[in-house]
């Protein structure tokens, strides 16, 4: 019973750090949309494009990921979402055909995490 008691106070004291510091926040999920939504491999596109739900003005832009690849530039669509562009290469070198989940992450101007994930096709097509 001692030891339940010790462990509770624990978790406790562990919890609290956590809520004071921040370190335990919870991840905004933010719908994207891929495209091309059919990623040929042998296409000789140069980027792969993220369309998200998330406004502009609030993401900041060199945090942002796919996959663990670095973000190559980004702008504001005409409604002010935020769209980020991929070196295709880059994203061509880790996926291989057939489905493939990509998920891009991010940090906001504020410090908030923020998630976003879609399916996409991965061909071997023909140049």
């Amino acid at each position: 019973m001692k030891n339940l008691k010790i462990s509770v106070v624990l978790l406790t004291l562990i919890l609290m750090f956590f809520v004071k510091t921040g370190s335990c926040q919870e991840l905004i999920k933010i719908t994207i949309d891929v495209a091309p939504a059919v990623l040929n491999l042998s296409n000789s596109g140069t980027v792969v494009t993220v369309h998200t739900d998330i406004a502009y003005s609030a993401v900041a832009g060199a945090t942002v990921s796919l996959n663990g690849l670095a973000i190559d530039w980004w702008k504001s669509d005409s409604r002010g979402y935020f769209v980020a562009k991929f070196n295709i290469d880059q994203v061509k070198a880790i996926v291989k055909p057939g489905p493939c989940l990509l998920k891009m992450e991010g940090t906001t101007k504020t410090g908030e995490k923020f998630w976003g994930e879609q399916q996409i096709t991965v061909i071997a097509g023909k140049k």
